[in-house]
């Protein structure tokens, strides 16, 4: 039976003990295999998942016993059977585990693999870390896109997933990425305080934008690390957690980030080419635990050289 097929009658899920405290986007993710994440948030939007008879939002976490129907699914879907997950992707995830405990997994990802699978990917992050461990139990705590690398929470026990959502919900978790964005910016500190929107394309794409009037509070803190003929690092501290925060409040004055394809594309930049998203997740601060860090991976430290290459280059004027 392919997943098309699967979910053409009224579903029913209840909730245990290893989902209590789960958003339900991501309980669907996981059980409602191949049907992509645009459609299974439409289905939320539209009422077509109930908890408990009751509406729900994507954001919405679960409790023990709770009970969710999803209305029948039905869309076109291209007839591929997902690629197994070979030994050395997996293992080859499995090593790039840069602190690990009883509790708590941080992973540092590479750039171009999701953190788990849907919509057209056959498995992400999470997948490959339980088939290399075997452990049926390993949950995400947070997300990054796709072309972001970078460290990653994975939660090893119900109970540390909900003490770190729950530090990350009341801002106590310090994020810091590096970035490389385009031009040279200004001032060496800055608070970039615009309020963001997240909408849909008409072909299911999410993408966000600043608006004053539909927007949720959204802070980044951007602190200038080094400046070059075309293009700037900076290490960005989002204090929201929005999706693309830090890519569109870049955009929002003027400093898309190089090698972004979504947002500021358009922009022009003259520096060497990169080859993906420049955007490192590369620093942690956990209340409880040491500072965790990841250092810039080689293909933004080559793309870092380059551009200090170009400023050294540069003429004396006379």
């Amino acid at each position: 039976m392919n997943s098309t097929q699967q979910w053409q009658n009224v579903t029913w899920f209840e909730v245990d003990e290893h989902q209590d405290g789960q958003r339900i986007d991501n309980f669907l993710f996981s059980r409602l295999k191949g049907v992509p994440k645009s459609r299974i948030y439409r289905l939320i939007r539209e009422g077509q998942v109930r908890v408990n008879k009751k509406r729900i939002k994507a954001e919405t976490k679960l409790a023990i016993a709770d009970q969710i129907r999803v209305a029948p699914i039905r869309y076109e879907q291209k007839d591929e059977s997902a690629a197994p997950i070979s030994d050395k992707v997996a293992n080859g995830l499995l090593a790039r585990v840069i602190y690990e405990d009883e509790g708590l997994m941080v992973v540092n990802k590479p750039s171009g693999i999701a953190v788990h699978g849907g919509s057209g990917v056959a498995y992400g992050l999470i997948e490959g870390l339980r088939a290399a461990t075997g452990k049926k139990y390993l949950e995400l705590i947070h997300r990054i896109d796709r072309d972001t690398s970078g460290l990653v929470m994975i939660s090893k026990k119900r109970s540390v997933l909900k003490s770190l959502q729950d530090m990350l919900r009341e801002h106590k978790i310090k994020k810091t990425y590096a970035a490389v964005v385009k031009g040279n910016v200004a001032l060496d500190r800055q608070l970039i305080d615009a309020p963001l929107h997240r909408y849909e394309l008409a072909n299911g794409e999410r993408r966000v934008c600043v608006s004053p009037k539909e927007g949720k509070e959204s802070k980044t803190q951007w602190n200038v690390q080094e400046r070059f003929m075309h293009a700037t690092l900076v290490y960005a501290s989002p204090l929201s957690g929005r999706t693309h925060q830090i890519r569109v409040h870049g955009l929002s004055i003027g400093h898309p980030l190089v090698g972004d394809e979504k947002y500021g594309h358009e922009t022009g930049y003259n520096g060497p080419k990169p080859r993906r998203l420049c955007l490192h997740a590369m620093r942690l601060e956990i209340p409880g635990y040491a500072m965790i860090e990841a250092p810039l991976p080689e293909d933004m430290q080559s793309l870092v050289a380059q551009l200090r290459a170009q400023k050294a280059d540069k003429p004396t004027a006379q």
